[in-house]
């Protein structure tokens, strides 16, 4: 008798799929990239990816059967799934991780478990103890418990004890229990019943409801509103135009005069008005676009370098037009959620309702509305804006790919995996659809420009600011020597404050960026030197003055205040470094009439947080916007003369390779903020050392120099675009097993990398990092510099073989290894 099989991928981190039996009648049913419920484990019920049908059973262990499907079509189309594949191969991850990382948290149903009153139950009710008891009693009022009520009646989070105890007790049962997380949005309609449909009919209910004149106003109303809009009316609607109380309109419907029914709508939906043309673009503009035009007929990627304020948006506007008049689809990939809000509006106005849009800070039922509309190939999706998770989503037709600000290391995921770069998967996407892509900078990335010299890339030059405005005049601020003229006031400079005032005095913005938020990053105790540690990592606690407390910002503990010091209780306690609140309230002082706002990750939280802080800048209800690196990054304010850079020491004293470059593309585009219209805007950067070669070059906008000099060190020191990298970090809670297991896998690496021929500096470590325990996990990295005439694959099919290795040795079982291929 044949047998039917399903190989599932799970969303957990296993390497292997798992071979599931499937009916005769599902396996028909069933095609690849729908999701089916499969049991996991003792109990545990997953949703997996169906990915291949077949006819054999597997060898190792007794296939079980599947819960249910879950999908009557694909979710994932195939070549959503080879890019799920090659995603978990590149970068050394499983295929469950990218699934989880890739489908929106509600389409992930996982079972949970619930706590039934046992009927059976002989037992005297005084043999329990109390905290069973308490379970027990809630049961008689209530039959089901979740798993998290349970820990809320009993105020403690580990509940397995007592629930263990009752189930040997019998006094409970224990059930897996699987459900549909997400729910259509539903609006409620209401309309005429079908009897009254006639003209006869109709002028006999009025007559009849001479009595009820409350109802027949809601009749009239309903009427009003049909003839005027020809839409279906919305009950709430008729509700508000009408007057009437909900009982009214119950009665109506008791009645069966009226009938209410359900329209699915979406939860993101476009309200504007009708479309605009999109702007006529300069010569400049004009012959950019048409050099990347010619480019994509040769290359599928090009490198738009447009200094700040070209209009480099109008001309991807101008391919997104082309792309849509072919029937194609169009993704717009940004770095930053900020952005997005200031793009929908400026796309909108081109595209209407074809333009969507995918970020964390939507709900998951709004995502996945967009992943729907991809999947059924709605024109409401064919321009999807996005963060670098909607590289995830399901194209049909994919023609082109925006990556706008494409240096940016947002793009880069670090936890948990699949640790991505949202540039280099949406070349990859690209490459399978046959897309073109526009890499999109003022400042590009060493490895883009790398690859644009070398002719991999097009490389297409806008070097003149939209209407000839010219870009803004820099200056370096020594405060080296003004602290030493005692010409500062708290942390800003004689010359900045001198421009604050010219520029308030004018009716015009200030944007001051400071990059990192919170009031102080130290808080020390002047008698004793004592600084507040987290007690999870390895790092001080930022003061928070805002919220009077200190918090870790990476594991994210807090504690209250401190009103003296915990080591040897002195009440002199003192700061150390600047935040962005600290520079708040430092120009609320200097500025009591300027209106002054932040904008740090602290004060953009909840979906629209962002929005609120950008459109009340742009209408002019702040005067100065402090803010952190989220300002930086291609937002269009027309009102700023003035940036302030309050120190740029902070950005290049950073132990990365890429330091320096970073440092350079975050002053040259918070600089690119200032003067976007006809007036020349101001940059000041204050720095205790106004000669490095960095700020100079950054102050003079000589990109090509850095980028030389760049290259030179990079290729001297054996960094990307002439190496790649693969860092290995060790993680354990005990220190001792970390540094030991560090060691092993370091010494594995070295024995079969340097007999393969290679050279025995290409492997460095094991070492601590900067912060060396996060989340009481200590920490050991061991980088691996693989030369471009090395095999990356092959690299990688050591790693894994060592991976093996490793975790048979049992010492080493609880020891968590994390790849992280092109870590930069």
């Amino acid at each position: 008798m044949q047998q039917y099989f399903v190989d599932a991928i799970l969303p957990i981190p296993v390497e292997k799929q798992f071979t599931y039996r499937v009916s005769e009648e599902e396996y028909h049913a069933l095609k690849p990239g729908m999701r089916i419920a499969v049991p996991f484990g003792k109990s545990r019920i997953y949703t997996a990816l169906a990915f291949r049908l077949h006819h054999t059973p597997p060898q190792l262990y007794e296939a079980k059967d599947i819960h249910q499907v879950l999908d009557e079509t694909p979710l994932v189309t195939g070549r959503q799934m080879e890019l799920w594949l090659w995603m978990a191969s590149y970068y050394m991850c499983t295929a469950g991780e990218v699934f989880r990382a890739a489908l929106p948290g509600a389409l992930l149903i996982e079972s949970e478990t619930i706590v039934l009153r046992n009927d059976d139950f002989e037992m005297s009710e005084a043999e329990l103890k109390d905290d069973e008891w308490l379970i027990f009693e809630a049961l008689q009022h209530q039959p089901v418990l979740k798993v998290a009520e349970v820990a809320a009646i009993l105020d403690r989070k580990n509940t397995l004890p007592v629930l263990k105890r009752l189930l040997e007790k019998g006094v409970i049962r224990v059930k897996e229990e699987i459900q549909e997380r997400y729910k259509p949005k539903l609006l409620r309609f209401v309309r005429i019943a079908s009897r009254y449909a006639g003209e006869d009919a109709l002028r006999e209910l009025l007559d009849a409801m001479n009595r009820a004149p409350k109802q027949r106003e809601v009749l009239l109303s309903l009427f009003s509103l049909s003839a005027t809009t020809r839409k279906p009316v919305k009950l709430k609607k008729l509700q508000e135009t009408s007057g009437a109380s909900p009982a009214v309109i119950k009665s109506l419907l008791d009645k069966d005069i009226l009938e209410d029914y359900y329209l699915q709508t979406d939860r993101v939906a476009y309200s504007g008005g009708n479309t605009e043309a999109s702007v006529t673009l300069n010569e400049y503009q004009d012959k950019a676009l048409k050099e990347i035009e010619e480019y994509f007929k040769e290359k599928d990627v090009a490198l738009l370098y447009g200094v700040t304020s070209s209009g480099k948006t109008e001309i991807y506007v101008k391919l997104i037009e082309e792309a849509i008049a072919r029937g194609q689809q169009v993704l717009y990939l940004l770095p930053e959620i900020a952005l997005t809000s200031q793009l929908i509006g400026r796309l909108q106005r081109y595209f209407g309702d074809k333009v969507s849009v995918y970020h964390s800070k939507y709900s998951n039922n709004e995502r996945i509305e967009v992943w729907y509309h991809l999947l059924n190939g709605s024109s409401r999706a064919q321009v999807v804006i996005g963060a670098r998770s909607a590289v995830f989503l399901p194209f049909s037709d994919l023609g082109l790919i925006v990556v706008d600000e494409e240096h940016e290391s947002s793009f880069k995921q670090y936890d948990p995996a699949p640790r991505y770069h949202g540039r280099d998967v949406a070349i990859v996407l690209g490459k399978m659809y046959g897309a073109k892509v526009l890499l999109g900078s003022a400042t590009p990335s060493v490895e883009s420009s790398y690859n644009a010299r070398t002719g991999k890339y097009g490389l297409v030059g806008l070097t003149r600011r939209y209407g000839n405005v010219m870009l803004p005049e820099m200056e370096l601020v020594d405060i080296r020597e003004r602290t030493k003229k005692k010409r500062m006031k708290g942390h800003f400079s004689d010359r900045l404050i001198e421009e604050i005032e010219d520029v308030l005095s004018e009716g015009d913005q200030v944007i001051l960026f400071q990059n990192r938020r919170g009031y102080a990053p130290v808080m020390e105790c002047k008698e004793c030197g004592h600084t507040p540690q987290c007690p999870n990592c390895d790092v001080s606690l930022t003061y928070h003055r805002t919220r009077k407390q200190l918090r870790c910002h990476y594991c994210g503990y807090s504690m209250a205040l401190p009103r003296s010091c915990v080591a040897c209780g002195s009440h002199a306690l003192d700061t150390k470094g600047l935040g962005t609140e600290q520079v708040e309230e430092e120009l609320r002082n200097l500025f009591p009439d300027a209106r002054v706002g932040r904008m740090d990750s602290d004060t953009t939280r909840g979906k629209y947080g962002y929005e609120k802080i950008i459109t009340a800048f742009e209408q002019e209800e702040i005067d100065i916007l402090v803010g952190t690196q989220m300002i930086t990054k291609g937002l269009d304010f027309r009102k700023v003369s003035l940036v302030g850079i309050m120190n740029a020491d902070s950005l290049l004293n950073y132990p990365d390779f890429r330091a320096f470059e970073r440092s350079f593309q975050l002053i040259l585009q918070v600089a690119g903020r200032a003067g976007r219209t006809e007036k020349r805007g101001k940059v000041l950067i204050q720095t205790y050392n106004p000669y490095h070669q960095i700020l100079q070059q950054a102050s003079m906008n000589k990109y090509g120099d850095m980028l030389t000099d760049q290259l030179n060190d990079r290729k001297q020191f054996s960094y990307p675009p002439f190496f790649r990298l693969i860092r290995i970090s060790v993680r354990h809670r005990n220190y001792s097993t970390a540094a030991e297991a560090a060691d092993w896998f370091a010494k594995s690496v070295r024995n079969s990398l340097v007999s393969g021929g290679w050279k025995d500096d290409c492997i460095l470590g094991p070492e601590s990092p900067a912060i060396g325990r996060i989340r009481n996990q200590y920490i050991r990295d061991i980088m691996i510099k693989i030369p471009r005439g090395q095999s990356l694959k092959t690299v990688k099919e050591i790693l894994w073989r060592i991976h093996g290795s490793f975790s048979a040795i049992p010492a080493y079982r609880s020891t968590r290894l994390i790849f992280d291929v092109d870590c930069y």
